[in-house]
């Protein structure tokens, strides 16, 4: 017989840790390593690889960024890198309307044998979220919570040209789908990741005096992302869109949540337009989080992309 007591009291704070982790499927257009292409996917997931209070039990491939076979390669160059092939990666629906996939059909495995305890970080189209609720109209329910990147409340205009919304706009009907159907949504607009600007002389700062492997890796693979944003938007650094999704998903203290209404049609949203509903007209409401303290926000994602554990 098992002594129940001697168990707990050998329990240290690493197994509490671990029993209270998030449970984690990522549905991303990861383009990490892949040139000409955006890089925050791929910081995303080496954050939550790097959270203690994260457990990434699997991803999800969808569109956005590129094609499905270019962010499929681009998720298992990835993970093989960080030494974790041991998370299950699946394929989603390869554009508009394609939500049956195998990446549906895992969201559905997973939340039906965890009920209540799987979170979603959405960073791309929404084809796959959508594609699980056809699949098991009680997938929302099954979900503890949805954290998307995507939307805007304004254009976002930057000194060499306007910035086109890229998740949303994808799967308009998607999108509606997933934001006026599931339960605990947060949005993470892409005006609100406007207040923290990840510069090159603060990377530098970081990445280039240190040999962290996790650091190391960082610096080889997005460096040029810089000059991209410069000479394109004449951003002088990048906006970590899909990192600060994932920071709210898993630490929203650093965050001050907003919970409104919306009026939400398919036609705005193929602008990845969010509109704000007058009072009893929503159609759903949700949390657009902001960013509270710049600072704490940044030093909080450096530390734990620190802790990224290399092959």
């Amino acid at each position: 017989m098992v002594n129940t007591k001697q168990v707990l009291r050998g329990s240290g704070k690493g197994d509490r840790r671990k029993m209270n982790r998030k449970r984690i499927v990522f549905d991303c257009d990861c383009t990490f390593g892949v040139p000409k292409c955006d890089v925050d996917d791929g910081l995303a997931l080496m954050y939550l690889l790097g959270c203690e209070e994260a457990e990434v039990v699997g991803v999800t491939a969808t569109y956005g960024n590129s094609q499905i076979p270019i962010v499929w390669e681009a998720l298992r160059t990835l993970l093989h890198d960080l030494g974790r092939e041991d998370i299950p990666v699946k394929s989603g629906g390869a554009g508009r309307g394609e939500k049956e996939s195998d990446a549906s059909r895992f969201l559905v495995e997973q939340a039906s044998c965890y009920p209540g305890e799987i979170s979603i970080l959405a960073t791309g189209s929404l084809t796959n979220l959508w594609g699980a609720y056809e699949r098991d109209n009680t997938f929302f329910e099954k979900v503890k919570e949805i954290v998307v990147m995507g939307g805007i409340t304004s254009p976002l205009v930057f000194e060499k040209k306007v910035m086109k919304e890229l998740n949303f706009s994808c799967d308009p009907h998607a999108t509606w789908e997933v934001l006026t159907k599931a339960k605990h949504v947060s949005v993470v607009t892409g005006n609100n990741c406007l207040k923290v600007l990840f510069t090159r002389n603060e990377y530098k700062e970081h990445f280039f005096e240190t040999e962290n492997p996790a650091f190391v890796y960082i610096r080889e693979k997005t460096d040029y992302w810089f000059g991209y944003n410069e000479e394109d938007y004449g951003i002088p650094g990048f906006y970590n869109w899909d990192v600060t999704a994932a920071v709210y998903l898993v630490h929203p203290e650093f965050f001050v949540a907003h919970r409104e209404g919306f009026v939400l049609t398919e036609k705005a949203l193929e602008m990845g337009f969010l509109q704000q509903a007058e009072k009893g007209r929503e159609n759903c409401w949700l949390n657009l989080p902001e960013i509270g303290g710049e600072q704490e926000f940044k030093n909080h994602i450096y530390n734990t992309w620190r802790k990224v554990r290399m092959k």
